[in-house]
């Protein structure tokens, strides 16, 4: 802790002198040092003087603070400024971006398993598309038919490998039997009873 003070005491006068304006000057005045962890440089402002964070973090502060550490330390450090300035304060901020992180992965890990789920169900959708295109005289009923057996089959095979545990999935898969109702001019309601029949078998 000494240290790192020791150090931010002799890089403020070059800072102060690469920067203007009154609000800058206060963030700088107020601000204290509180570790250096690995390449991080933690810049405390007082939680009294929170508003004033936000000069010492503009891109230009941030580089010419960064720079005149670096150059003292003997090494590429980045700014971190926090709110408090104390190690309290400190680790709070830490725990804060743990849940952050974490919040963020979920909300990653939940948009893929929706891309995942709305593609794989987007597949079957096309597929059945296709399949109908391949139907020769669509007008007749028998052929119609013999789209419908296929066509829950293929519901059937998917459904068995996508299971549906999610509202887009139960959305898509609405959607899949939607198209075979369309298609074969059977009640969607009996599509979907077709392919749970065959499930529960």
């Amino acid at each position: 802790m000494s240290d790192v003070t020791q150090v931010w005491n002799e890089a403020l006068p070059e800072v102060r002198n690469g920067v203007t304006g009154v609000g800058v000057w206060a963030a700088l005045n107020t601000s204290k040092p509180v570790i250096l962890e690995d390449d991080v440089f933690v810049l405390g402002v007082p939680h009294e003087e929170s508003d004033l964070a936000g000069h010492l973090k503009l891109p230009a502060t941030r580089l010419l603070i960064e720079k005149a550490m670096s150059a003292r330390l003997g090494q590429e450090v980045k700014l971190r400024v926090i709110n408090g300035t104390s190690m309290t304060d400190w680790e709070t901020e830490k725990r804060r971006d743990l849940e952050a992180r974490r919040l963020q992965e979920q909300a990653i890990n939940r948009q893929m398993a929706e891309i995942q789920a709305r593609t794989s169900w987007e597949t079957i959708y096309e597929q059945l598309t296709r399949k109908y295109a391949a139907v020769p005289n669509k007008s007749l009923p028998q052929n119609r038919a013999s789209f419908f057996v296929e066509a829950i089959d293929l519901i059937v095979e998917a459904r068995k490998s996508m299971p549906i545990n999610d509202d887009l999935a139960e959305r898509n898969y609405a959607r899949c039997l939607e198209r075979v109702s369309q298609y074969s001019e059977v009640p969607s309601v009996l599509v979907a009873l077709a392919v749970s029949d065959k499930i529960g078998r």
